[in-house]
C-alpha cells in the first residue's frame, strides 16, 4: 500500500532525492513544488486536499483526465495477461492491434508502426530512418535535416540537432549536428495587409530556396504542424503543409510531422496534418497516445519506405530499439484511448468545448495587455505585453492560488486542458485566467 504523507514531508523527501526535469532546482528554495496525491477528471489533489484544475493536460498528455474509468479498466485486464515481453522475435496482441488501428487512421497510408518511449525518441527515430533508407537506396550523402526556426523536437542530442530554442539547445551545442533552419510560417510575423496564408506562402519559399541550396543533399525536413507548441504556441495555415508537402517530394526529400503534442485530436482532426490534406512519410506520435498514463510513442512510414530496409542484410535493418519497446499496457492504455475517440465521437464533442471556452475567454481578445490572441482546437494561447521577467513564474503561482494549473512559456499564456470540460469547468478557467492576468499585470 502506498504510504500516507503530508505536503511538507513529501516535499521535502522529494528535494533530497529528486531531479526534477526542465527546472533549476535552486528555484525550489522559494518556489514550492506542488505535492500531488491524486487525480480525478480535471483535477489534481494535493495530500491535504487542495485541488488544481489541470489546464496544461499534465505536460500536454492527459486527454480524457485523470483516473479514466475505461482506461483504468483495460489495464487491469492487460495486468492479468500480460505485463512486458520483448518486441524484438515476439510480439503480442495489443502492440499489433495498435498499429493496424494507428495504419487505419491514416487511410493505410502510413502502413507500418516503430514502436518507442517517449516524444524525443520519436523524433530520433525519424532522423535515423530517414537517412537510413536514403542510404539503402543509393544515397548516402543525404545527411541534411531542415527544421523551422523556433523548432522544439526533444531534447536528446539528436532531437537537440533539430530544436531552435536556445534554451535547451545552447548548453549542448558542441555535441549535436548542425542542421539547416528554415523560416516559420509563424502567423504572428504577418506584416500590415498580410494574412497567415501569406505568411505561410512566404516561408514556403525560403523552404525552396534551402532545399535548392542544398543541391540535393536534404534527407528530411521536419515540422509540427499548425501550431510550434514550445517555441511560445507559434500558429500557422495549413498552406505551409501543402506546399511543404509539395516541395519535398519536388526536391527529393522526406517530410517528417512531429504531432507529439498536436495529435489525438489536439488541434481539431485526429492528425493535425489532415487539415492541409496531405500525409507525411514519417509521423511522430507521444504524449496522448495513452491517455497520459504510461510512456508510449511510435513513428508510422509508408510503406515505401518500409520496403528499403527489407532486405538479407542485416546492415541494411534498422538497428534501434530499447528494452521496453511496445510494452503491452502502454498499448493496451493507448487502445483504450482510441476506443474512447470512437465511442464518444470526441471530436465533434471538443467543437462544441471549444466554442464554449473561447465564449468565455473573448474579452481577452480586446484586453490592451494581449497580443495575438489565438486558437487552433482544443489549443489557446495569448501573448502579455511587456511582461516583467519573472511573469511565467508569478503567473503560476497565482494561478495555483485561484486552484488553476497554468505553465506559461516566457510570455506566452497557453491552455491544454484535457478533454473533459464542460460548462462550469470553463467558465471556472476562463474566469481565473482573467484574474490571474489582473493581479500580474
Amino acid at each position: 500500500m502506498p504510504r500516507s504523507f503530508s505536503s511538507p514531508d513529501l516535499l521535502a523527501r522529494s528535494l533530497s532525492a529528486v531531479w526534477h526535469p526542465c527546472t533549476q532546482m535552486k528555484h525550489h528554495e522559494t518556489l514550492p513544488l506542488v505535492p500531488v496525491a491524486r487525480g480525478e477528471g480535471l483535477w489534481l489533489y494535493d495530500p491535504e486536499g487542495r485541488r488544481y484544475l489541470d489546464a496544461i493536460s499534465s505536460w500536454w498528455v492527459n486527454l480524457f483526465g485523470h483516473c479514466n474509468p475505461r482506461i483504468n479498466a483495460a489495464l487491469r485486464d492487460q495486468l492479468e495477461t500480460l505485463e512486458h515481453v520483448m518486441l524484438a522475435g515476439f510480439t503480442h496482441e495489443p502492440a499489433v492491434q495498435l498499429a493496424e488501428r494507428l495504419s487505419a487512421l491514416t487511410g493505410g497510408a502510413l502502413g507500418h508502426c516503430f514502436f518507442a518511449s517517449d516524444g524525443a525518441s520519436a523524433t530520433e527515430i525519424a532522423l535515423k530512418m530517414s537517412h537510413h533508407a536514403w542510404r539503402n537506396l543509393g544515397q548516402p550523402d543525404k545527411t541534411v535535416f531542415l527544421c523551422l526556426e523556433g523548432s522544439y523536437h526533444g531534447e536528446t542530442l539528436g532531437a537537440l540537432s533539430v530544436t531552435d530554442v536556445a534554451i535547451f539547445r545552447d548548453a549542448y551545442a558542441p555535441l549535436v549536428r548542425d542542421v539547416r533552419t528554415v523560416p516559420s510560417p509563424d502567423s504572428r510575423r504577418a506584416g500590415p495587409g498580410e494574412s497567415a496564408v501569406d505568411v505561410a506562402r512566404r516561408a514556403a519559399a525560403g523552404l525552396e530556396s534551402a532545399l535548392k541550396a542544398e543541391g540535393g543533399r536534404v534527407a528530411a525536413l521536419i515540422v509540427e504542424p499548425l501550431v510550434q507548441c514550445a517555441t511560445g504556441f507559434a500558429m500557422h495555415d495549413p498552406e505551409y503543409l501543402r506546399l511543404a508537402r509539395k516541395l519535398c517530394d519536388q526536391y527529393g526529400a522526406h517530410l517528417i510531422c512531429d504531432e507529439i503534442a498536436v495529435g489525438f485530436g489536439r488541434t481539431g482532426t485526429f492528425f493535425a496534418h489532415e487539415q492541409a490534406a496531405i500525409r507525411p512519410d514519417f509521423l511522430c506520435l507521444s504524449k496522448g497516445i495513452s491517455g497520459g498514463y504510461l510512456p508510449l510513442s511510435v513513428v508510422l512510414s509508408t510503406d515505401a519506405i518500409y520496403q528499403t530496409f527489407y532486405d538479407d542484410a542485416t546492415s541494411r535493418a534498422f538497428l534501434h530499439s530499447h528494452s521496453y519497446t511496445g510494452n503491452p499496457l502502454a498499448c493496451r492504455a493507448a487502445l483504450a484511448t482510441l476506443d474512447i475517440f470512437e465511442t464518444d465521437d470526441v471530436l465533434a464533442a471538443n467543437r462544441e468545448r471549444a466554442a464554449t471556452l473561447s465564449c468565455y475567454l473573448e474579452p481577452l481578445r480586446d484586453d490592451p495587455r494581449v497580443r495575438h490572441f489565438r486558437q487552433r482546437g482544443m489549443i489557446w494561447a495569448f501573448d502579455v505585453v511587456d511582461a516583467p521577467s519573472d511573469f511565467a513564474r508569478r503567473f503560476f503561482t497565482q494561478g495555483l492560488a485561484r486552484e488553476l494549473l497554468l505553465r506559461p512559456i516566457g510570455n506566452t499564456v497557453y491552455l491544454m486542458p484535457p478533454y473533459a470540460l464542460d460548462d462550469a469547468s470553463s467558465r471556472f478557467l476562463a474566469e481565473g485566467v482573467a484574474d490571474v492576468l489582473a493581479v500580474v499585470i
